[in-house]
């Protein structure tokens, strides 16, 4: 081997032996020096004093909680307690259409038990009658309806009479029931009407009655079901509330309501169906505070629960007969296991209308 080679060996070897030598390739890290193990454990016996409260010891450190995490802390946390509500077994799980049809005919036939009384809770004496008192019993109750109508139809017992009435006065004796302004322009227009297309009388078909100012179909089945013995469904602000409850349909409109329901139902049951649903809508099944808890079709109904469920505040609830209080009509049909309505303030009973129970 020539000199310049062993030098070159010599030069390229000696760095690598100093390098490993040095001791600086040995250092400490700074976090295990004497010193730096010392200030940390002063600074855990300091945090520990601070966590004891005046008069305790501090517990062993092996006992101490292991530090959590939020997201942790959130895993393990106990779940809320839901609040429990009682629901019949049939709305705790989907029902079939078959199932939904089976139900609903059989709180048809519970109501009928219920309510063997059912009727039109407007007086009246004749188709005429109850055609202006179900157009004037928008937006109020049928007994203030009652109350009205018999010095209404004392002064204008014919659609000729209530056609050429002054509307100022029809104004003035149909103000209890409000909106008595478009109410007279609507019954004024329909007496008007029956007078000139009709010779004075009450049409008995859907399609004649629906064009009279202020009949709708639901006016118009009020009629023709309790006058005509033409079945119909009156969906009413009660009905179209119990339908939804009992799941019948889910819809708003009244039409296609229905059209749902009559689906449901056979025909012949539709008018009176329509006496029951109203009924108890109006008695127990409140839009508010539904009185569940005195209600006879529980176990029916997928609704349980929004009301009151307790027997006792359940009963207090409950309106008109049911209640132990005066019912709707003045003159109410003979069956009727409540007490007449009161006339209005200052009217003896029967001075204006007498036998107005037709149903």
């Amino acid at each position: 081997m020539s000199k310049r080679s062993k030098a070159a060996n010599r030069d390229d070897s000696l760095p690598v032996e100093r390098v490993a030598k040095t001791p600086a390739a040995k250092k400490t890290p700074a976090s295990k020096t004497p010193a730096a193990k010392k200030a940390t454990a002063s600074k855990k016996a300091t945090a520990r004093k601070k966590a004891v409260a005046p008069g305790e010891t501090a517990a062993p450190r092996k006992a101490a909680a292991p530090k959590r995490t939020a997201a942790a802390a959130k895993k393990t946390a106990a779940p809320k307690k839901a609040v429990a509500t009682v629901a019949p077994a049939g709305a705790r799980k989907a029902e079939s259409r078959l199932g939904m049809v089976r139900r609903a005919r059989r709180i048809n036939r519970e109501l009928a038990e219920v309510y063997p009384y059912a009727h039109p809770e407007l007086d009246f004496r004749n188709p005429f009658e109850l055609l202006v008192a179900t157009v004037l019993s928008a937006q109020t109750t049928d007994l203030r309806v009652n109350q009205t109508t018999p010095a209404l139809f004392a002064r204008y017992p014919t659609p000729e009479d209530l056609a050429a009435a002054v509307p100022e006065e029809v104004e003035e004796l149909i103000r209890p029931t409000g909106f008595f302004r478009a109410k007279t322009k609507s019954i004024m227009g329909l007496a008007a009407a029956l007078r000139d297309d009709f010779g004075g009388e009450v049409p008995g078909r859907l399609e004649d009655l629906v064009k009279l100012p202020g009949v709708g179909r639901k006016t118009a089945f009020v009629v023709l079901g309790n006058v005509f013995g033409v079945p119909g469904i009156t969906v009413d602000t009660h009905f179209m509330r119990l339908a939804r409850r009992f799941g019948w349909t889910e819809s708003d409109d009244p039409v296609k309501i229905e059209a749902e329901v009559a689906e449901i139902f056979p025909k012949s049951d539709w008018t009176m169906l329509s006496h029951r649903v109203i009924f108890h809508g109006r008695r127990i099944c409140h839009a508010r505070k539904p009185a569940c808890g005195a209600c006879p079709i529980t176990p029916l109904c997928p609704a349980y629960g929004e009301g009151e469920t307790d027997p006792e505040k359940a009963r207090k609830l409950l309106k008109y007969e049911k209640g132990g209080f005066p019912g709707q009509r003045l003159n109410p049909p003979a069956d009727y296991p409540g007490r007449p309505a009161p006339p209005a303030p200052g009217v003896a009973p029967g001075a204006a209308q007498n036998d107005t129970g037709a149903a």
